[in-house]
């Protein structure tokens, strides 16, 4: 086991121990001293940040990979690495030069946020949930996850605050899958892994081991994990594994690295609409 996957197995289970003790504490009254609830919590924020700034330093410097659209139709881009990084906040589970993207197809609308109802809405209603996702490259599948149910959107005041304060704590604390959600994870060749995230469940048409070539039909664009809505994560790392991997920079052949908010267009559709 690396030094990297220990820290992080380390880390969960400091935040594990944190709202053990916690709960032991609002129960029985003084069970354990108020201090020593707060020692595993200090610990696992010391030991997070110490990972995280391990994996900038190295991630530095990484020149970019360019590799193929994952999807095919009008897009628009959010949470990108054209206008800051890491994108998403963190270093964590490789996500340094991660892209979130939603589906704008010309002829209908995504449902925009809403401060307050309705609370949330079925997938059904956003144009990127069942899009099909291409392979960005020839390539190896390593990693196939499946099974994890696609939840109603967060897109609204009540449901995002839910989904910051209670729902992604939770997820971060079980492990990377349950963040990431359904997901795929291929590999590129020359140490370089592709992840796709939040994959509709079911939609999986590859598994691992198997070979896949540039272009070729992997899945469907879902709403599993810690997702607000039907989106698109993709991302290159070093590693197969989330735990451990550190971001890599990429740029899609023809269309670049488009910044926040920018809409673009991929390739050719295919099927239903795509």
């Amino acid at each position: 086991m690396s030094a990297r996957k220990a820290a992080m197995i380390l880390y969960r289970f400091c935040w594990l121990a944190f709202v053990a003790l916690l709960v032991a504490d609002l129960v029985a009254d003084r069970l354990v001293p108020y201090g020593l609830v707060l020692v595993p919590a200090a610990a696992a924020i010391l030991i997070g940040l110490l990972v995280g700034r391990r994996r900038a330093d190295l991630a530095a410097d990484r020149p970019a990979v360019e590799v193929g659209p994952p999807v095919t139709g009008r897009w628009t881009a959010l949470n990108s690495p054209a206008d800051k990084v890491p994108s998403h906040g963190t270093h964590g589970y490789g996500q340094t030069y991660a892209i979130d993207i939603v589906a704008e197809p010309e002829e209908g609308s995504r449902p925009p946020f809403r401060w307050l109802w309705p609370v949330a809405r079925p997938n059904r209603d956003f144009p990127a949930f069942g899009a099909p996702l291409l392979a960005v490259a020839d390539a190896t599948v390593v990693h196939a996850s499946d099974g994890r149910r696609d939840h109603l959107s967060r897109n609204s005041g009540p449901a995002l605050a839910y989904l910051m304060l209670v729902e992604a704590s939770l997820r971060d604390m079980a492990g990377a899958r349950w963040i990431v959600g359904n997901h795929l994870v291929l590999d590129l060749g020359d140490g370089t892994y592709a992840a796709y995230a939040h994959l509709r469940r079911g939609s999986l048409r590859v598994r691992a081991g198997d070979t896949v070539r540039a272009g070729q039909l992997l899945a469907h664009c879902g709403n599993s994990g810690n997702s607000t809505e039907p989106h698109v994560h993709f991302q290159l790392m070093d590693h197969p594994d989330l735990d451990v991997a550190r971001g890599i920079p990429f740029t899609w052949r023809g269309i670049g690295v488009p910044a926040n908010g920018e809409v673009f267009a991929a390739g050719e559709t295919v099927g239903d609409g795509w």
